[in-house]
């Protein structure tokens, strides 16, 4: 009940944010509801993972704002991963280290890289090319889009989720592989029928 709870105000916080009037209140939660319904995830998952990644923007932000910035994060099930780029190991180590300690954290996938800071031409690039493939895998109607989580950094494109089966990710991996400047494609992406519950 408490990480349904919590999912009700993070509702209520997206209600805040999509505008004062009724309409857009109305279009926000209605819009996030849907999605989590056609999640494979259960409802109370969502809500659990919600709760995670508030606690992991908390932790990150109380480290540093450096690792604030610079750190990404997506959480399934408990499942982290986390992508960004920080300007040494000891912070992307220091990055994983605060994520294992938040209370539900399963799995900690950490892909942050070690590198000198993007430009604005190859973070915008990135952005680009994950647009791109969101937008390839929303209109193949062969792909549940609603499972899938992606990132790119340094154009190296990052897939997180849960896949229906083998076939579904391969197409997605194959819209991935078509976008140009795409240098690799690193999948964390599970089999529907393989997640274990605890």
């Amino acid at each position: 009940m408490r990480y349904l709870a919590i999912f009700g105000s993070l509702l209520f916080l997206l209600f805040q944010l999509s505008g004062c009037t009724p309409v857009g209140i109305a279009i926000g939660g209605a819009a996030t509801a849907g999605v989590v319904i056609a999640e494979e995830r259960s409802v109370e998952d969502a809500a659990k993972d919600a709760s995670i990644k508030l606690s992991i923007i908390d932790a990150l932000l109380k480290e540093s704002e450096t690792l604030f910035t610079d750190v990404s994060t997506t959480v399934i099930e408990g499942r982290v991963l986390v992508t960004g780029e920080v300007s040494n190991e000891a912070n992307r180590r220091r990055a994983g280290e605060l994520i294992w300690q938040i209370e539900g954290v399963k799995t900690v996938i950490n892909e942050v890289q070690v590198s000198k800071k993007e430009t604005v031409t190859s973070t915008a690039g990135d952005a680009w090319i994950t647009t791109k493939l969101k937008t390839r895998i929303l209109q193949d109607l062969d792909v549940k889009h609603v499972n899938y989580a992606i990132d790119t950094v340094n154009k190296v494109v990052y897939l997180f989720g849960i896949a229906q089966d083998h076939a579904e990710l391969e197409r997605v991996y194959l819209h991935a592989r078509d976008i140009s400047g795409v240098r690799k494609i690193i999948s964390h992406v599970v089999m529907k029928d393989s997640r274990k519950k605890s």
